[in-house]
This record gives C-alpha cells, sequence and structure tokens, in this order.
C-alpha cells in the first residue's frame, strides 16, 4: 500500500462489485452513479498496489487478490455493524438509581417510556444518596431521583415536584388534637431525629423553616440507628419527629398521629440529578418527562 488511507466506504464498494460482477449492479445498490464506484475501486486499487478486477468489454472477474481480499471485506462489514449495534444498544440503555422509596414512582416512569420507545432498556438500580451521586458521575447511571438537590461540578438537578414532610407526634403529646400543628406550635417541643450525620437532609428542612419563621429548634436525645423515631415517641410522648410522606404511609400507626404542617413550610424537593457535561438522549429526556408525571397528588393547603 502507498501511504494513503483506505475508508469503509471503498471496501462496501469493492464488495458489492465481487458479489455483483457488475458495475453498474454494484452502483444501484448505493443509488450513486458507476462513474463514482469505479473511481472508489481505482483508489482502492492503487491503495493496495494490486489490480483487484480484471475488466473487459464484457465481463468483470476478481482477480487473485481481489479473491482474498473478499472475505477481509465482508469481516470488516462485520465488525462495523457490531461497532454500531454496540453504539445503538448503549443509547438505548438507561440505569435509574434512587432509594426504595422511589421505587413506585420509578416504575410508573419506566413503564411509561417503554411505551415510547419499545426497545428501551431501563434499569432501576436501589442505591444509598451518596452512591447515586457518584454512579452519575461516573457514568454507571443516568439519572438519580433524589430528595433536595445537589451541588457539584458537571451536574445537573432538575426538580420534579415537592413533597412534604410529615409531623408525627405520640397520641399523648399537648398537640396531638391539633388538625395541622404549626411550627409555633411545634417549636415549644424539642424535635427527635438520628444524629444530624446520619439525616442531613431532614436536620437542613427543619432548621431551615425554623430560621426562616423566626423560631429556636430544640432537639431531644439523638434516635439510635437501630431504633426509629416514632417508637421513640412513645417513650418521650413530649416530642415530635418528622418523616418523608412515603415513609410515613409504611410506619405504623398504633399510639401515634400523623399531621401536616398547618403552612406547609416542612418541605423539600425532590429532583432528577444528571451529568450536564454529557448530551441527553431522547429516552433520558423522556424518562425524566415521566418522573415528573409521576408526583404525588398535590395536598390541600
Amino acid at each position: 500500500m502507498d501511504g494513503e488511507n483506505m475508508e469503509l466506504r471503498q471496501v462496501k464498494y469493492f464488495l458489492a462489485v465481487a458479489e455483483e460482477l457488475n458495475f453498474s449492479r454494484a452502483a444501484e445498490r448505493f443509488y450513486i452513479s458507476q462513474s463514482a464506484v469505479s473511481l472508489q475501486i481505482a483508489k482502492l486499487e492503487r491503495e493496495m498496489g494490486e489490480p483487484l478486477f480484471e475488466r473487459t468489454s464484457r465481463s468483470v472477474r476478481l482477480t487473485t487478490v481481489g479473491a482474498q481480499l473478499v472475505s477481509i471485506a465482508r469481516h470488516m462489514i462485520e465488525l462495523e455493524q457490531s461497532a454500531l449495534a454496540l453504539t445503538a444498544r448503549k443509547r438505548n440503555q438507561l440505569r435509574l438509581t434512587g432509594n426504595m422509596t422511589f421505587a413506585a414512582n420509578a416504575l410508573a416512569a419506566i413503564v411509561r417510556v417503554r411505551e415510547q420507545h419499545p426497545e428501551a432498556e431501563i434499569d432501576f438500580v436501589l442505591k444509598r444518596f451518596a452512591e447515586q451521586i457518584e454512579a452519575v458521575t461516573a457514568g454507571d447511571c443516568q439519572v438519580a431521583l433524589i430528595r433536595g438537590s445537589v451541588e457539584r461540578s458537571g451536574l445537573q438537578a432538575k426538580e420534579l415536584w415537592t413533597e412534604d414532610l410529615v409531623v408525627v407526634l405520640s397520641e399523648r403529646h399537648p398537640l396531638a388534637d391539633r388538625i395541622e400543628p404549626s411550627l409555633e406550635d411545634l417549636a415549644a417541643y424539642p424535635l427527635l431525629l438520628p444524629k444530624r450525620s446520619e439525616q442531613i437532609l431532614l436536620h437542613r428542612v427543619v432548621e431551615g423553616a425554623m430560621k426562616r419563621s423566626g423560631l429556636r429548634l430544640t432537639f431531644g436525645p439523638p434516635v439510635a440507628l437501630d431504633h426509629t423515631a416514632s417508637a421513640e415517641l412513645l417513650n418521650r410522648p413530649d416530642c415530635w419527629s418528622i418523616l418523608y410522606a412515603s415513609t410515613a404511609a409504611g410506619t405504623p400507626t398504633s399510639g401515634l398521629v400523623f399531621r401536616r404542617e398547618a403552612k406547609r413550610r416542612l418541605q423539600l424537593a425532590v429532583s432528577a440529578v444528571v451529568d450536564g457535561t454529557v448530551p441527553a438522549t431522547d429516552i433520558q429526556r423522556d424518562l425524566v418527562a415521566a418522573l415528573a408525571e409521576t408526583a404525588p397528588e398535590p395536598q390541600e393547603k
């Protein structure tokens, strides 16, 4: 070969002529002129340094080198098709990560997207918050469904809906009869939560709401890892706690009451986190939109 580079297009034209043994019929396969095929075959022969066809006015035959090149050309085309199939599969694959409380939202959104994209392969992967963010950063997952937001270079968070937090009280708490206790009411009693390092998001939401309302927040003893705040309230009926609405739905109600804060100041965003440095596929965009459509019905205010 000389210093020129063989093009896959030339290989495809060569294979078509080799199979048809006719330049005109080979050209028809690609909807181009016979002269265009002849030009590319001539370039390929110069690059090979050998004639690939014996041409007469009445016939076209493969030379020895041409016949040897046929199997190589077919293999090159197969490799190209395999590579394209791999790329197409990657475009159609998507991994969504979140925790178990979002399983119903995730599965509902996946069903909708598969109706739009029958070729889509979407997995829902359970991970803890820190693992979710790392998975999106590393490219292992393309979307993370989280509560709150995230501040990390390259990542983008799109708010999908706002979730109310549920106030949990013992039936013996002085505010148990209030249908919608206010922050002003609650500020007079200690809040029971796990340590801040173990449940930083809930701490931030309550602390921020209290601060914006000009109220002072007091805490009861931290809830141990092997205990739940709801169970602890039965032992400390003067305290209160908060839960995510989805968590409250599965929490035993015996001895407890569940309330919404009067002015809905205990809220947090639910967001879809993606890598903003990577172009989104249609499947990814449609999945984020479908997730937003699974938002729970807004609570009456």
